[in-house]
């Protein structure tokens, strides 16, 4: 019997090194996109190892989105060889709409991953069960683009609600919104509306306690594209607030920015500075703290902020001024910053936050505000800041690869 203890450990062992060889024999990658179904693709794709780390891959493949006009998303696939690999370093690109479901996103996303590992199974010798697909050609199709009958334009319709209760208590939420856009490179146009209505019912001591919450709004943008650095716009909106007392406000405010880097950069790097000036008229619900019914305000703001995608991580900074020039003392400031850093392997630091200043609260309701307002926040309150902090880290250690999928009690 002891005999036979170290032939089972050497063949033990032989089994692990033969098992590793085999992982380690496969093109390695990190699969680095937050918008991605990376369940599926870790199910569907074979002849690589996925790894938790980018550091540990023989390929990080890193990905950058931004909505684009027809509703969906433009796709930037960064494929950044490492170690032995690093000579290979080249970008894909693709784009969805909002007519795509789930699955034909995610499967698109997939065949453009294939595609971009091409170059890698080749340079790493494991091309055996790698096949590629194009068309046959045919004399009789015309190489012409396919016009568009909408002209770029994009139309959604949208509804939903949200219902909830117990014995003594229940909460609905209902809302509708309506949106057309048109996203060309000289013009971006939008149009939205938006109707929202919450009502909260308590009983207490035989009696109904009715919170009702509406708001109702109409916003409409057009922006045109100056040069590779400049554009301007035009914001208008019309809207109604239980929440805010105004029982009518329409606003109208041109603008003007610079971007500091090319707008084709976006997706990576942006730093830019805006400039609004406009009017807004404000027909309160209740009388204000400042004794008025309506009014006209002439308004401004100034907005600075930037945002960085790299296969490090992600930053993005902003920060505001708006002010009332009838009256300079009323005025607000926010400030923005979110990060997410990997440090070093397996290590990643996250922190966001914002401290917002607030001296333009206008619409406040003169008056006692009762306890049940104030339980079922019908009224936005005074307050001079606001802010909200999250701050946290996550680090992995153990094995490298997370090919494995097991959907077992969706955990």
């Amino acid at each position: 019997m002891l005999k036979s203890i170290p032939l089972f450990l050497f063949f033990v062992v032989s089994l692990a090194l033969n098992a590793q060889k085999n992982i380690t024999d496969q093109l390695s990658i990190f699969l680095d996109c937050n918008v991605c179904d990376n369940e599926y693709l870790r199910q569907n794709l074979g002849n690589v190892q996925f790894v938790r780390d980018q550091f540990l891959g023989n390929v990080h493949v890193f990905f950058v989105t931004q909505r684009n006009g027809s509703g969906g998303r433009s796709f930037e696939v960064d494929f950044i060889g490492k170690k032995a690999f690093e000579p290979i370093n080249y970008k894909l690109t693709f784009s969805t709409d909002a007519n795509m479901t789930r699955d034909e996103v995610r499967k698109l996303t997939l065949e453009n991953l294939k595609l971009g590992l091409v170059r890698f199974w080749i340079a790493k010798g494991t091309t055996a069960d790698v096949t590629v697909s194009v068309p046959i050609p045919d004399d009789e199709k015309a190489d012409v683009a396919e016009d568009d009958p909408w002209d770029y334009w994009l139309f959604q319709l949208g509804a939903g609600g949200f219902f909830d209760g117990q014995e003594q208590s229940r909460f609905s939420n209902v809302n509708i919104n309506a949106s057309a856009r048109r996203v060309t490179e000289k013009n971006k146009f939008s149009l939205r509306a938006r109707f929202s209505e919450s009502r909260n019912v308590f009983e207490f001591e035989g009696e109904e306690i009715v919170g009702i919450n509406d708001r109702k709004s109409l916003n409409v943008n057009d922006v045109i594209s100056v040069s590779d650095h400049w554009s301007y716009g035009f914001f208008g909106s019309v809207s109604t607030s239980t929440f805010n007392n105004t029982d009518f406000v329409w606003t109208f405010r041109p603008a003007l920015e610079y971007s500091f880097f090319d707008y084709v950069d976006s997706a990576k790097k942006q730093l830019t500075i805006s400039y609004r000036n406009g009017v807004r008229f404000n027909d309160y619900i209740e009388r204000t703290v400042f004794n008025k019914d309506k009014e006209y305000l002439w308004e401004h703001g100034l907005l600075i902020g930037g945002r960085i995608n790299q296969e490090w991580g992600n930053f993005n900074a902003e920060v505001s001024y708006n002010q009332f020039l009838n009256d300079t003392n009323l005025y607000a400031v926010n400030f923005f910053l979110g990060t997410r850093i990997r440090l070093f392997k397996g290590f990643n630091f996250n922190v966001s936050g914002s401290y917002s200043i607030t001296r333009n609260q206008i619409n406040l309701p003169g008056g006692d505000l009762f306890l049940e307002e104030l339980l079922l926040q019908q009224q936005q309150l005074q307050s001079g800041f606001n802010y909200f902090v999250n701050v946290g880290f996550s680090y992995s250690f153990g094995s490298i690869y997370n090919t494995i999928v097991n959907p077992r009690f969706d955990f």
